[in-house]
């Protein structure tokens, strides 16, 4: 097995049904946070921590995500003539960004299910699974703070954060003990616990860095009740053999994946940006005073 880690795999299958109608023309990893679409923001980060390939694994029709990272031909010529170079120089960045290529998942049977397809192209080496709908602005990316406890402990590793009790019952939550004011060793992972019952506060919300012996593992996982496969019960299954391991992350995660949460991504990204924020509020304010 190789130790290098250089490929991320990204699923991006699924109908978007929380955000029909515009997901029937319009995939939902190409929904943007400001003017970045998810799976730009997923593929950056990816870049920015040191991979190279990315794996889109996602549903029939759904080529318009792989084909955002291909150069667009007439665009650039159009951009080039105008002599708009700095956003000339954008379409050429994104094209070039990284070596993406894509497989499909003709049934949706869970994440476990969208991973076990990129076997062929992640071969035998440890990989990434990112989740474009997970968002986190931190002073590092969720994905870096994944990578640097997976370059100290090796194993599997994943993300995870603090959750107030109530939405403990509607996410997987991890069981184990605290190695730092960090990192937890994984013992075991209980999906959608009661409150009660619970064995943390700590919910799973990725990256992973995982260990390519995790496809065998999710071959021998039985689906569940509505058919599907998810991760954690594969990755449950090498706790013995491998060790897993959960880094706690720090800064401002917002779920993207519910139209409620993509537009708190939305407000949150413009405020970063204080003159967009503020010509909006503009816009907004002089909209309610014409309707007086």
């Amino acid at each position: 097995m190789s130790n290098s880690l250089e490929t991320a795999v990204i699923p991006v299958a699924g109908f978007g049904t929380r955000f029909l109608p515009v997901t029937r023309a319009v995939p939902k990893p190409l929904l943007p946070v400001v003017d970045t679409p998810l799976i730009h923001r997923s593929v950056q980060e990816a870049v920015e921590a040191g991979f190279k390939r990315i794996v889109l694994v996602m549903s029939p029709g759904m080529e318009p995500i792989a084909d955002y990272f291909s150069p667009k031909p007439a665009l650039e010529a159009a951009l080039e003539q105008s002599g708009k170079d700095d956003l000339l120089a954008q379409q050429h960045a994104i094209a070039g960004m990284a070596d993406v290529t894509a497989v499909v998942q003709h049934e949706a049977r869970g994440l476990g299910h969208a991973v076990l397809l990129a076997r062929d192209e992640v071969g035998d080496a440890p990989f990434a699974v990112f989740l474009p709908d997970e968002l986190l602005w931190g002073e590092k990316s969720a994905i870096q703070q994944v990578k640097e406890l997976w370059e100290r402990v090796g194993g599997n590793v994943f993300g995870v954060v603090e959750v107030p009790d109530q939405a403990v019952p509607a996410l997987g939550i991890v069981a184990g003990e605290p190695v730092d004011a960090n990192a937890w060793r994984v013992t075991g992972m209980v999906e959608k616990p009661l409150l009660d019952e619970a064995p943390s506060n700590l919910a799973i919300v990725g990256p992973y860095i995982l260990t390519p012996a995790i496809f065998d593992s999710i071959e021998a996982t039985a689906p569940g009740a509505i058919g599907e496969i998810q991760i954690t019960d594969p990755i449950a299954a090498r706790i013995d053999a491998e060790g897993v391991h959960a880094r706690i992350l720090h800064g401002i995660r917002i779920d993207a994946g519910t139209p409620a949460g993509l537009l708190a991504a939305n407000i949150f990204e413009a405020r970063r940006n204080s003159s967009l924020y503020e010509r909006a509020m503009q816009i907004l304010d002089d909209a309610e005073q014409s309707r007086e």
